[in-house]
């Protein structure tokens, strides 16, 4: 009985710095502080890299910030909508 590593998502870090850029217009310094966790920049940036997957608390944090659900990060089929919220 071995177990298979997961999938992961193809374009998560992609999207995770479309959100951070294109939508909020934020710093990778200025994410960090709105996710309100005790990360910096650089884990932003491995984020947005995808040397480094989010854990979910912060993948949570980062669809409420634009009012979308988990669901839209992970599933390399479901695109970020058009219209989302902008919370800055």
């Amino acid at each position: 009985m071995g177990s298979k590593a997961r999938p992961k998502p193809k374009y998560l870090g992609k999207k995770l710095r479309v959100i951070r850029a294109e939508i909020l217009g934020m710093s990778q310094t200025e994410m960090s502080k709105a996710l309100g966790l005790r990360i910096d920049y650089s884990a932003v940036s491995q984020y947005e890299l995808s040397t480094r997957e989010p854990p979910l608390p912060i993948l949570l944090k980062y669809a409420r910030l634009i009012g979308v659900s988990t669901d839209v990060l992970i599933d390399d089929e479901l695109a970020l909508p058009k219209h989302t919220k902008q919370t800055r």
